[in-house]
């Protein structure tokens, strides 16, 4: 199975990954190939346990049904207590990126490194309550950073404009690194907040319901996401 890690995207390009988890499940191929027609950079995919998170989404066979549909990176964000033994299966169904949060338990330097080693890239995420230096001992690891601007757990939710400082300190400890580190966003994100949270840095834009339910259409909800730094 051919990978398309998130390393073959410039990180200095505005980047959209719409959330699956907002799709409509009776059709969640179609949707996912609407979105990927419409030029969407990546599919984000959900993975809650219950557990973590109080909710439940979608496990390996999904991710290996949905993955014929497209050629486009799969985005696979772990919200697991206990991501480790998950890994392999979310290769094998299909994934290209795999995000694991620091709060997870594990060791999580091996996990990251396990990620890698399989050809996918990696990334380290963070709830909105766990400060941006919870993620200093792992920058150095990692291919995205993804900062969450709503409790994970469930779709729809507002955007924690709280949230935007920590954006741009991440986006400052990047850039002191020097790598190539893509800076995602994932929570109540629309064409408004889309363009304060790229104004701090970020340049991978998470959205669900304002793309999958939006009124001028998929196209259009991806197109107006990507011009967010031009107007």
């Amino acid at each position: 199975m051919a990978r398309h890690p998130l390393t073959e995207l410039s990180s200095q390009d505005i980047l959209t990954a719409p959330s699956i988890l907002a799709a409509d499940f009776a059709r969640l191929g179609e949707d996912i190939a609407a979105v990927a027609t419409a030029g969407a950079d990546m599919i984000h995919v959900d993975i809650m346990d219950g557990h973590f998170v109080p909710n439940l989404s979608m496990g390996p066979p999904v991710v290996k049904a949905v993955r014929p549909v497209t050629d486009a990176p799969f985005d696979v964000h772990l919200m697991l207590t206990d991501p480790g033994p998950y890994i392999a299966p979310f290769v094998a169904a299909g994934a290209d990126h795999i995000t694991i949060h620091v709060e997870s338990n594990g060791d999580l330097h091996a996990i990251l490194a396990e990620i890698r080693a399989t050809g996918c890239s990696a990334g380290i995420t963070l709830r909105p309550g766990t400060p941006a230096a919870a993620l200093l001992p792992y920058l150095g690891e990692v291919d995205m950073v993804l900062v969450m601007t709503v409790e994970p757990g469930f779709g729809g939710q507002s955007f924690m404009a709280d949230q935007v400082p920590k954006i741009a300190e991440i986006r400052r400890q990047l850039d002191a690194l020097g790598r190539p580190v893509h800076l995602q966003v994932d929570g109540g994100l629309n064409v408004e907040t889309a363009r304060t949270v790229v104004a701090a840095g970020a340049n991978v834009l998470v959205a669900g319901s304002s793309v999958f339910r939006a009124p001028e259409g998929v196209a259009g909800a991806l197109a107006a996401l990507r011009a967010v730094d031009q107007a």
